[in-house]
């Protein structure tokens, strides 16, 4: 490596440009831009860096940079070099798959539609991507039915214009079969210009032209005709109700959404046309060089518009949230698509709703990612190791134990405990506790008491003779298995808490630590500094999963306790309901909200309750119409 300062460039000009890090091989590792490139390569050689960014530097061996008049071909210049190095420390865009595309070769003496991953290649007319490929074969079945125009390979094409034979598409209806001669040259060719013209901008003029011809063979009584014209404007709408949105017809933009999950960033895109969605697609982040502060969103935008066709650039591109660079990527695009391009983030309406469904494509890609990481035993098992060395444990922790707590204001306290072996979660060992609030009403005091619960357990476990349990036909308790680490969701006062429990049953050779939200910080027991892993440590990511399921687990049951505590406390507060009644109601309706829709003739069938009890209940819930409870989450709802 060697010291920036040897590399350090004089007379920088105070001008917009773009600059250049390469390293000991010649090899450009990161690629910037600035307004004032002296202020921005000066910043890159003062003390205190970022840690990516201060390796990035140590890792240089020289910088160049390249003058230009504006901000906008800084950005494109930018863009333009982040493509061709590929640099390491720039923030990099993956697919999380590759995407089928719908093709049609125009160009083709016979022109044929068919579906690929490849890359793009001059000639053929794509559409997609795709998200799933059982949707794109579905679409395809539909088109061919209504478009027939051939789909088989060129040495199947061949063959049967040898045989004068037509396969058997051409006999189910699925090839026009331009082969055997049943449609010439110039209909197939024609056949095909409809098909990419109906993929191309929906299904409007083409089903109104259909109708018109289905109703004329009927006035001629053309039956069979207008039966099957019939059959492709049927599979027309299928086609395009699997394919649109409730949207406006006259509805065409880019909905653009990233989503960021700790150190994980995924963004997606829906390509909407004419008011139907025409294709989606989601990206990963390659965060573990890329340097801090990076702008994921303006990289997301090079990424999609980079190398795309100008005639594929809309003129609105809404998105989840706005790019640094707004500015210059608007009059970049605009430059490329030689039209206005504008940039928004919608508040209200369809393309508000649109946005969230986008939005939720791109949380959906990252869970993939990250489940897909986590049942990697390579992954796994160098996340252990990592932790043992973090940590300084004798042994990687291959059970781990980790405790939450959830309440509102001290009320229906209750805490969770998740269990992952060998970096996996082993769901069926998960527990939930009821927390006594008369001897815990906070954080540390309901932690020292669930660690305390869960180690007495263990020592009453280890007590039972395993032997005639077995010989009983019984299974040993998994609350005898010792784990090797135990984590609680919290910083040092939460820590401190299990760390007495754990001290107090002798048990304090058993590995603790905290894990504190705000800034990931990891707590050790006695310490007054937490310990800072890496952020692209896959320890630390193993450290957060494990924390944020117990945090899920320990909610969910949080919910239906509260739930279920407001709802009787509702139907406490009626006159003349006892325990009996209360439980008949609650079975014969299941919620509260059911039972102040129903009428007094249906709630006084239930038995014991009668109609004066029953005129007693109405009377009673019309007076709490002000709130309503969520059965569901216990959440408590504004009346109308």
């Amino acid at each position: 490596m060697a010291e920036p300062s040897s590399y350090r460039p004089k007379d920088i000009p105070a001008l917009p440009g773009v600059y250049r890090f390469f390293n000991g091989d010649g090899k450009v590792i990161y690629v910037g831009k600035a307004l004032s490139l002296k202020s921005r390569l000066s910043s890159y050689f003062q003390s205190n860096l970022p840690e990516k960014t201060n390796r990035m530097v140590h890792e240089a061996v020289r910088v160049d940079w390249t003058i230009v008049d504006s901000e906008v071909e800084a950005l494109q210049l930018e863009f333009s070099w982040i493509k061709q190095f590929a640099p390491t420390f720039n923030v990099q865009f993956r697919d999380d798959k590759s995407y089928p595309y719908l093709a049609i070769s125009l160009e083709d003496e016979f022109p044929r539609v068919f579906i690929t991953r490849k890359q793009k290649r001059p000639g053929l007319k794509y559409f997609g991507p795709f998200t799933h490929t059982w949707a794109l074969r579905n679409t395809f079945d539909v088109v061919l039915k209504v478009f027939p125009v051939r789909s088989c390979s060129a040495a199947n094409f061949e063959k049967a214009r040898r045989t004068n034979r037509q396969c058997l598409l051409g006999d189910i209806g699925k090839c026009a079969a331009p082969c055997v001669g049943w449609v010439s040259q110039e209909e197939h060719k024609e056949l095909a210009k409809r098909m990419a013209a109906f993929m191309e901008a929906g299904t409007g003029d083409l089903l109104t032209t259909l109708q018109k011809e289905m109703e004329m063979a009927a006035t001629n009584e053309e039956f069979e005709r207008a039966a099957k014209i019939r059959d492709q404007i049927s599979s027309m709408e299928r086609a395009r109700e699997s394919s649109e949105a409730s949207l406006s017809e006259n509805f065409s933009a880019d909905v653009i959404a990233v989503h960021r999950e700790g150190m994980h960033v995924a963004g997606s895109i829906f390509m909407v046309r004419g008011g139907a969605i025409k294709g989606s697609r989601s990206w990963l982040v390659d965060q573990k060089l890329s340097l801090e502060g990076e702008d994921e969103l303006t990289a997301l935008f090079s990424s999609i518009y980079g190398s795309s066709d100008v005639d594929e650039i809309p003129s609105e591109i809404l998105v989840n949230e706005m790019p640094n660079e707004q500015g210059s990527l608007e009059e970049w695009l605009t430059t490329r698509r030689g039209g206005k391009v504008e940039i928004k983030v919608p508040q209200r309406g369809e393309k508000f709703d649109l946005l969230k469904t986008v939005e939720r494509n791109a949380h959906y890609a990252l869970i993939q990612y990250v489940n897909k990481r986590s049942a990697d035993s390579a992954v796994s098992g160098r996340a252990l190791v990592e932790i043992q060395e973090a940590l300084d444990l004798s042994i990687p922790p291959l059970r781990i134990e980790c405790f939450d707590i959830s309440n509102i204001s001290g009320t229906s306290v209750v805490a969770s405990m998740v269990v992952f072996e060998d970096g996996m979660p082993k769901k069926s060992e998960y527990r939930r506790f009821i927390i006594d609030t008369d001897t815990a009403w906070d954080d540390t005091r309901a932690i020292h008491q669930v660690v305390s619960r869960r180690i007495k357990r263990l020592i009453a476990e280890k007590e039972i003779d395993v032997s005639e349990v077995q010989e009983l036909g019984g299974k040993n308790s998994r609350f005898a298995y010792r784990p090797q680490l135990i984590i609680v969701d919290g910083g040092a006062p939460q820590v401190s808490a299990a760390a007495r429990a754990l001290k107090e049953l002798g048990m304090s050779d058993i590995a603790l630590c905290g894990l504190a939200k705000r800034l990931e910080e990891v707590w050790m027991p006695g310490t007054n500094d937490p310990l800072i892993l890496p952020r692209s440590s896959e320890g630390l990511y193993l450290l957060q999963r494990v924390r944020d399921e117990a945090h899920r687990f320990a909610i969910t049951f949080h919910r239906s306790r509260r739930s279920k505590v407001m709802l009787e406390s509702l139907l406490d507060e009626i006159p003349q309901l006892g325990e009996s009644r209360r439980t008949a109601l609650l079975k014969a309706f299941g919620s509260v909200s059911a039972i102040r829709k129903a009428t007094s003739e249906e709630i006084g069938s239930v038995p014991g309750v009668g109609a004066k009890t029953a005129a007693l209940i109405l009377a009673s819930l019309s007076r709490e119409t002000t709130t309503s409870i969520d059965a569901q989450t216990g959440e408590i709802l504004e009346g109308s």
